[in-house]
């Protein structure tokens, strides 16, 4: 991921020419609104505030402002975003680094172009296992012994490098019986599972929004649950990068294309930070089937997935997305280690350079922003 001298003459010229689309002279501004290049986003999941930043580039007009007709496409459990972006069905896609770099791998493997990681949106992960407090599970090595829930399809990996890190066996039910949990938490609430995987975003909230019989709520509090970060613990995985075929990136057009498609994503994400509640409307008007009540949860956690980005918005960790490859061989999600070629820094810095000497006053670190206090509210309503 290093800039070769060729590399940087050419961020340089790719700065320049999107600083230059961003300054549109007034003779130009009818003809750009007709003259728009098309360009489609697959997202990794149904549409909630996990993409908000997305919906208000669109809905701010960033993305006409840079030149392109964007359309975004939800995703859904039967649906893979690398799958689609290998088709041609969508220029960029959101996935996590796992499954991106599997797909990699069996697309080139097979003579094809495999999908490379342009930009880094999320700089942490949102994913944890919780459990009950009177469980007494408060650590990793606590779940010896335990029934403890997770995704699979990738999704098991940090849990897994978490347990074999504390001496547990995944695939050993004597050290621990890992169970292939439903996206919901009912069988954690149930009683099913000693502890549970949650996206914080997501799962957790459902536990925090359940509502008990005779409509009692709440039922739960955070103070009733013992929360593990994989973050904290070190085996967590990058989630949520902006990723482009190989192919389609080695023509210059669309290395352009992509660096005006990151700043706009990049001014839309910034804008969600600072107007949380416009971006749930925005989501909400796609026709979320989540309430505004979750999705204002959802998108202060999102929130705090992205901020502070310490390299600027959309830049890629080289020591994560070390751990997060050598993670996916170790667990042989990849055979080979992970090439260079599967992730790019060139064009977010790009982008980040265009943005800041584009809206020089736009703060593009959040190293300031805080966190919102945001009301549970009965199943999310």
């Amino acid at each position: 991921m290093k800039h070769t001298r060729k590399g940087l003459v050419l961020l340089v010229m790719l700065c320049l020419v999107v600083v230059g689309a961003f300054r549109p002279s007034a003779e130009h501004k009818a003809a750009q609104a007709q003259d728009l290049t098309p360009v489609r986003l697959q997202l990794k999941w149904v549409t909630q505030a996990q993409f908000a930043g997305y919906y208000a580039a669109l809905n701010q007009g960033y993305y006409e402002e840079a030149g392109l007709d964007v359309e975004i496409i939800p995703g859904g459990p039967d649906i893979s975003p690398q799958q689609v972006l290998a088709a041609g069905g969508a220029e960029f896609a959101i996935d996590w680094a796992g499954s991106a770099l599997a797909s990699r791998e069996a697309i080139v493997n097979g003579g094809g172009s495999g999908p490379v990681n342009v930009a880094q949106i999320f700089q942490r992960s949102g994913m944890r296992e919780i459990a009950f407090k009177d469980s007494g599970i408060e650590s990793i090595e606590d779940l010896e012994g335990k029934n403890v829930g997770v995704w699979f399809a990738g999704n098991e990996l940090p849990l897994f490098a978490a347990l074999v890190a504390n001496d547990l066996d995944p695939e050993d039910p004597n050290d621990v019986n890992v169970v292939a949990q439903a996206f919901d938490m009912v069988a954690f609430i149930n009683g099913e599972l000693d502890a549970a995987a949650a996206m914080t975003y997501n799962e957790l909230a459902q536990v925090l929004e359940f509502v008990g019989e005779d409509n009692a709520f709440p039922v739960y509090t955070l103070d009733d649950l013992n929360i593990i970060d994989l973050n904290e613990v070190g085996t967590a995985m990058l989630e949520d990068g902006i990723y482009a075929n190989e192919e389609w990136l080695a023509d210059e057009a669309n290395q352009a294309t992509t660096v005006q498609f990151l700043v706009a994503s990049f001014r839309g994400w910034i804008y969600c930070r600072d107007n949380p509640g416009d971006c749930v409307d925005y989501v909400l008007a796609e026709g979320s089937a989540l309430g505004v009540g979750h999705q204002t949860w959802q998108m202060s956690e999102i929130n705090k997935l992205i901020w502070p980005s310490e390299l600027g918005v959309g830049q890629l960790d080289a020591e994560l997305w070390t751990r997060t490859a050598d993670i996916a061989l170790t667990y042989a999600v990849i055979e080979e280690a992970a090439d260079e070629a599967a992730a790019r820094s060139d064009l977010a810095a790009a982008a980040l350079a265009t943005l800041q000497e584009s809206f020089p006053d736009l703060d593009v670190n959040g190293t300031d922003w805080v966190a919102p206090e945001v009301e549970i509210t009965p199943n999310g309503e």
